[in-house]
C-alpha cells in the first residue's frame, strides 16, 4: 500500500463526494461532516460510478440499480449488489487528503 495525494479539503467546498483516478484506481472520496472516507468508485454489481449516485448520511446509493453501501465499511446494506466496495484508509494533513492504495 502507498499513500497518494488525492485532493485538498477545498476541493469539497460545495461537494460531499469527489471522483479521482489515482495510479489506475477509480476512487470515490466522501466528506461526511468534517470526516473523509474513500471507497472504490465502481459499483461491485455493475459498471456505474458511485459518485454519480446519492449520498445520504454515511450511505451511498448506486445510480444504476440503487444498491446501497456503507461508505465507512464498504458493506452492502441493500442489494442487488452482494460484494462490498473496497475501502481505503484516509488521512488529512495540512488540508491535503491522502489515500492509501494498493501498489
Amino acid at each position: 500500500m502507498t499513500w497518494h495525494a488525492a485532493a485538498t479539503t477545498d476541493s469539497f467546498k460545495d461537494k460531499d463526494m469527489l471522483a479521482v483516478e489515482i495510479s489506475g484506481h477509480d476512487v470515490a472520496l466522501y466528506r461526511i461532516d468534517d470526516t473523509f472516507f474513500a471507497t472504490g468508485n465502481i459499483c461491485t454489481h455493475q459498471l456505474a460510478y458511485m459518485t454519480d449516485g446519492y449520498l445520504d448520511g454515511d450511505c451511498i446509493e448506486c445510480p444504476l440499480h440503487q444498491a446501497i453501501f456503507d461508505v465507512k465499511t464498504g458493506e452492502v446494506l441493500d442489494g442487488p449488489a452482494k460484494k462490498p466496495l473496497p475501502v481505503f484508509p484516509i488521512r488529512v494533513e495540512a488540508a491535503q487528503v491522502w489515500v492509501d492504495l494498493p501498489d
